[in-house]
């Protein structure tokens, strides 16, 4: 069913294997691999979000690597490594429908909080769902900026890596952002 029709009712839960706690007759997530080889390689993530971010999806099939533009995605000057299915699966319809697929698109984020799916999307992770709601709307952000930066020419002054690391530290009040887009949804 489309994300904007889920109702609590449809919200299921599964084992690091991804097998259904409680299926009772629901149909399952194809991609729902994704989040259980994540948890089970990176023990500090206790959220995943997958998207099909289309902002993002041009950085995944260029050579242009995606880095940080302002400073609420300074998260991304760690690197934002490029996930690609055939290194892993061969010829593939380009999901990630299994386990082996899954477990090498985490190899592929390895420390990382956000990893590009070439020609799909990303996966982002955090420490709790707010803080990886926050990334993954800021890294779709960050990738227009990027995009609009890189079409004005010349040099861009990329948020360096020092500058990611303090901003990591110091990520600033967060909650008005979750709190905004927390009330726009409790709203539907």
């Amino acid at each position: 069913m489309s994300p904007a029709n889920v109702s609590a009712d449809d919200i299921m839960e599964f084992d690091l294997d991804s097998s259904p706690v409680d299926q009772r007759g629901r149909s399952m997530f194809l991609e729902r691999f994704i989040h259980g080889e994540i948890y089970k390689a990176r023990p500090d993530v206790n959220a995943v979000i997958h998207s099909h971010s289309p902002g993002v999806i041009p950085f995944g099939v260029t050579k242009v690597p995606m880095r940080p533009v302002f400073h609420t995605a300074a998260f991304l000057a760690v690197g934002v490594p490029v996930f690609e299915i055939r290194d892993a699966g061969g010829v593939t319809d380009m999901l990630v429908r299994n386990g082996a697929l899954a477990k090498a698109l985490a190899t592929t984020l390895g420390d990382k909080p956000v990893a590009l799916m070439r020609g799909h999307g990303n996966v982002v992770v955090g420490p709790n769902v707010k803080r990886a709601t926050i990334r993954a709307v800021y890294t779709e952000v960050n990738a227009r900026l990027q995009t609009i930066a890189l079409g004005l020419g010349g040099p861009i002054n990329y948020v360096s890596a020092e500058e990611g690391a303090l901003r990591d530290k110091n990520p600033g009040e967060e909650g008005r952002a979750w709190d905004g887009w927390k009330e726009k949804a409790m709203r539907k």
